[in-house]
Parts: C-alpha cells; sequence; structure tokens
C-alpha cells in the first residue's frame, strides 16, 4: 500500500506563452506572491520557468530565459524558505542558476544539451529527467509509438544509467514521463495506468499533469477548468507511486492526496 508522503511542486512560470498561466508572473513582485501563495498552500519546491515547452512554444534565447527567472530567484532565496526547481535545458542557464545554489534541474530533455551532463555533475543539485518526444514546436502533430510504455521506460533507464556512469549519484535522480510531450491521448492515459512498471527503475518519479489538453480533451473542459481532472490523474498517479506532483492548484491537490494517504495508512 502507497504510504509514501506526496511532495508537491509548485508551477512558476515567468514566460509570456504558457498554456495555462502564461503572463500572469512575469512582474516580479506578481511572481513572489504567487510563490509565497503556493509554499503557504503546502508546496516544498518551487519550479521556475522562463521558457514555455506548451506545444507550438517558440524558443527564447539563453539571454532572454535568464533575464526572467535570475530576479525571482534572487526573490525567492532572500525572502522564502522553499526549494528552488529550474526547468531548463540550457546548458548556459544551468550553469548560471546553478551557481546561485538551486535545488534541482528540471530538465524536460533529460541533460541530453552539450555539456549539460557535466555541469550538473559538478553540483550536488537533484536533477529531473523527463521524457520527450520532437521538440515543443512541432511535438504533437504526430507522435508515434509501437509501445509507448517500453519505449519511455527503456529512454528513462538508459538516461539514468548515463548519468550514473558519469558519475552522478543515483540518489540524485528523478525520473518524469513526460506526459504531454509529443503524446496523444491514448500514449498519456497508457502511462498513467502502468505508471507503477517505472517504479522498476529504482528512481523516485514525478508527474507532471496539471491542466494539461489531454484532460480538457477528456472532459472537454478550458485550462481553467481542469483542476478536477488534474487532482484525478494525481491521485491515480500517487497510487502507482509516483510521490512528486508538478501542479498549479497545490493546496487542492495536496488536500486530495492527503486524504488518500489517509485511507492508504488506516488499518
Amino acid at each position: 500500500m502507497v504510504i509514501d508522503k506526496p511532495i508537491i511542486m509548485g508551477i512558476l512560470n515567468i514566460t509570456h506563452d504558457s498554456f495555462s498561466d502564461g503572463g500572469k508572473y512575469i512582474n516580479n513582485d506578481a511572481a513572489l506572491r504567487h510563490a509565497t501563495k503556493m509554499l503557504l498552500d503546502g508546496a516544498s519546491i518551487i519550479d521556475v520557468g522562463g521558457e514555455s515547452t506548451r506545444p507550438g512554444a517558440t524558443p527564447v534565447s539563453i539571454d532572454e530565459e535568464l533575464s526572467r527567472i535570475i530576479p525571482i530567484i534572487e526573490l525567492i532565496k532572500n525572502n522564502l524558505d522553499v526549494k528552488i526547481s529550474i526547468d531548463t535545458k540550457k546548458t548556459q542557464v544551468m550553469t548560471e542558476v546553478l551557481n546561485l545554489g538551486v535545488d534541482m534541474i528540471n530538465d524536460v530533455n533529460a541533460l541530453q544539451a552539450d555539456g549539460a551532463i557535466e555541469i550538473v555533475a559538478k553540483y550536488s543539485c537533484q536533477i529531473c529527467l523527463m521524457h520527450k518526444q520532437g521538440e515543443p514546436r512541432s511535438m504533437q502533430r504526430a507522435p508515434s509509438y509501437t509501445n509507448v510504455v517500453k519505449e519511455v521506460f527503456d529512454y528513462l533507464n538508459v538516461r539514468t544509467q548515463d548519468c550514473i556512469k558519469f558519475g552522478i549519484d543515483p540518489k540524485r535522480l528523478i525520473i518524469d514521463v513526460g506526459f504531454g510531450f509529443g503524446k496523444t491521448i491514448s500514449h498519456n492515459l497508457s502511462l498513467i495506468k502502468h505508471l507503477d512498471k517505472f517504479m522498476e527503475l529504482g528512481f523516485p518519479v514525478l508527474t507532471g499533469v496539471s491542466r494539461k489538453s489531454t484532460i480538457g480533451n477528456v472532459l472537454e473542459r478550458s485550462e481553467s477548468e481542469r483542476v478536477e481532472g488534474s487532482i484525478a490523474l494525481a491521485v491515480m498517479a500517487y497510487l502507482k507511486g509516483s510521490n512528486i506532483f508538478r501542479v498549479h492548484d497545490v493546496a487542492q491537490t495536496l488536500d486530495a492526496l492527503k486524504m488518500v494517504m489517509a485511507v492508504c495508512q488506516a488499518d
């Protein structure tokens, strides 16, 4: 029975074009207020992103990404007692933020950029390796798999082992199946249904399903109406063994998971 305490990662997008909250937290004061609220609501980690990875997103330059995230990293570090994760796939951005003392690199590209493994190996941060097929600009045009669960499993197995071979402590590694990243609705639902398979890899599993389009398509709901669907998938993922949840709706998700955990712990 699942009893591991869930860890909530609150999403803080410092972007103009993220699918659910783009443009809301470009202002540093607004970003800090939102980070503070998520901490008070129960988030243990704030995941800061300066480049949208939604389907169809346009890449931003290294300088632009850094100009968005460095001020809020400094504000959070100076004002809040919370771990900071940075959602980036750029080696140069990783270097800059790790020098600022962030706690985690959350990489949708699973450290495949040139020099990425070498850079993170020099620090003690946690590392989340995510699976995706293709690039954000085009990844949803025609995603295709013979067996999505096996292919994602094999990919994450290779990437984690590559990190370990390079000398990275396996205790630093977290995996993410990449719900919504180069996958159809059917692919996404299959990955949640069989998420317990990924426990065999021996790493904590981060689940990032919050407000995503699969929920909207299944329930016929807009981004702002997907809280209940997001929580349902988080609960399912928790029961399959995931214990880190990247979410927009911190308090609601944590309440649901606490309730499920209480049942799991009952005699």
